[in-house]
């Protein structure tokens, strides 16, 4: 699998391998037969965005699409102030910040610099509660920056057949597991 991975990829590749499948699977299916309230909640915050209502200043950027032809990665720009220099990757609610999360910000940073952009910070804001989660640049986190590049070139060279999920936690909060013949619940 040597193709151009979407910036949500990442974290769907972190959570279940075989969750990318499902989603591709599913594709534009009607959400409503297999998401959950989560991710429901989660696309409605993500509206305003997705639909370029979040702001009508001109200098903040929003759900643009990117590319960056150094890790082959794509996806939708959420939000980035330019003359702040300030990337957001906004979340329904966070409690955990997970790689995932950081991963899809990193896409979003590297694609927005190939792009001759200045960034000078990036975060995470949890919607529900107004939180803000400053994140290290990836030039300031070698440790990160070495596992997002892992895990791209984990995605890339992922086969599926013989990978069992062990972790109980992710398939009980998937919502692609009734339909899973991998899930640690069958087990």
């Amino acid at each position: 699998m040597d193709d151009i991975i979407l910036f949500s990829q990442l974290n769907d590749f972190i959570f279940c391998p075989i969750s990318i499948y499902f989603h591709n699977l599913y594709g534009k299916m009607d959400t409503m037969l297999f998401q959950n309230t989560d991710q429901i909640n989660g696309t409605n915050a993500h509206e305003a965005i997705d639909k370029g209502r979040y702001s009508t200043k001109k200098k903040i950027l929003q759900g643009a699409s990117l590319y960056c032809e150094r890790y082959r990665l794509c996806g939708k720009l959420d939000t980035f102030d330019i003359d702040k220099g300030i990337l957001t990757e906004r979340k329904k609610k966070i409690t955990t910040v997970y790689d995932g999360y950081i991963f899809q910000l990193y896409a979003q940073y590297f694609s927005l610099t190939e792009a001759g952009y200045a960034i000078r910070q990036i975060r995470l804001y949890s919607l529900d509660d107004n939180k803000v989660f400053q994140v290290k640049a990836p030039n300031e986190d070698t440790e990160m920056l070495a596992r997002f590049e892992n895990t791209i070139k984990a995605l890339r060279e992922f086969q599926p057949e013989g990978f069992i999920q062990t972790n109980t936690a992710k398939c009980g909060r998937c919502i692609y597991e009734p339909a899973c013949d991998r899930s640690a619940l069958a087990q």
